[in-house]
């Protein structure tokens, strides 16, 4: 049997998020399924190791829109699929799995507007299933050697974010670093890409930033191993809190701009801080960087070190 699910968020941390569900299904068949992703979401990373997909097929823009319709249809017709499952309403999907002829089509409810990204998934992929399906995600690699020095506790920040909105200070996260470390011998690790290298260079030139490892240089597939190793992961919402939740890492997520609900109540493994006056509130307008509690941030760290 050849099944192809379809996740065509864009995010990495969506991505993250949607693994318990395509594990899910392919337990429930008993086979390693295909999944169409685009390429942003890193999925070829993220499942390199995983032996319920068994492969990646490439969303590329010219297959999106209604232009695109054709062009993706070819692409899944050749390969035969006998049961597709679509994790969103797009009418535009059901065409195309219609003309590619595949016979059992699930999706979710045709027109739906606005959803909790987890709770849809969770929902659609139960009655697909027909069992309860855990939220927690759990990301496979392989090969995890810990060379990490045992003299210190090794901490992932997560400094980067879709946006500036969502991103804490980072002399914040300089300033937390150097407390920390005035109570526990730490490492950093400074997850972010390209895009990040003024904020990564401000924090290795700060007092602190000798005891700081960047990942600016490195694919997620080449952080996931050490990421794996760290004893905590302090991040904004972003995709570093997500991939470190799902490699079963404690993770201190800060929530001021985006839907905590549906983004920080998944997992057991993840803490939130939300800006003050807030609680189970946050949306993509709350606008709350400058009211994040440092105090806060810097105690449930050090209670997740201990």
């Amino acid at each position: 049997m050849k099944i192809l699910c379809i996740n065509s968020r864009k995010g990495i941390g969506d991505q993250v998020i949607f693994i318990p569900y395509i594990h899910a299904i392919s337990r429930k068949y008993e086979t390693s399924v295909s999944l169409l992703a685009k390429d942003n979401s890193k999925a070829k990373d993220l499942f390199v190791d995983d032996d319920h997909v068994n492969e990646i097929i490439s969303l590329k823009e010219e297959m999106d829109g209604i232009n695109g319709i054709f062009k993706l249809t070819s692409e899944l017709k050749k390969r035969n699929f006998d049961k597709i499952f679509i994790f969103n309403s797009s009418l535009r999907y059901y065409l195309i799995s219609k003309l590619a002829g595949i016979k059992s089509i699930n999706q979710y409810p045709l027109f739906k507007s606005k959803d909790n990204i987890v709770l849809s998934a969770k929902v659609f992929t139960e009655a697909v299933t027909n069992k309860v399906v855990s939220t927690e995600p759990n990301l496979i690699i392989k090969d995890i050697p810990n060379d990490l020095d045992k003299n210190f506790k090794h901490i992932c920040l997560g400094i980067s974010a879709s946006g500036p909105t969502k991103r804490w200070d980072i002399n914040n996260y300089i300033k937390l670093a150097e407390k920390i470390n005035q109570k526990i011998k730490c490492k950093f690790y400074l997850a972010g890409g390209k895009n990040d290298v003024n904020l990564i260079n401000e924090f290795k030139n700060s007092d602190i930033g000798k005891n700081s490892i960047s990942f600016e240089k490195l694919s997620i597939k080449e952080t996931l191993p050490i990421i794996k190793n760290m004893n905590l992961t302090i991040s904004n919402d972003t995709s570093w809190s997500h991939i470190s939740v799902a490699l079963k890492v404690k993770t201190l997520t800060l929530f001021m701009d985006s839907p905590i609900i549906a983004y920080g109540r998944y997992s057991s493994r993840m803490v939130t801080v939300e800006p003050e006056g807030e609680k189970d509130t946050t949306t993509h307008d709350t606008l709350g960087k400058n009211k994040i509690s440092f105090n806060k941030v810097f105690s449930e760290a050090i209670k997740l070190l201990g």
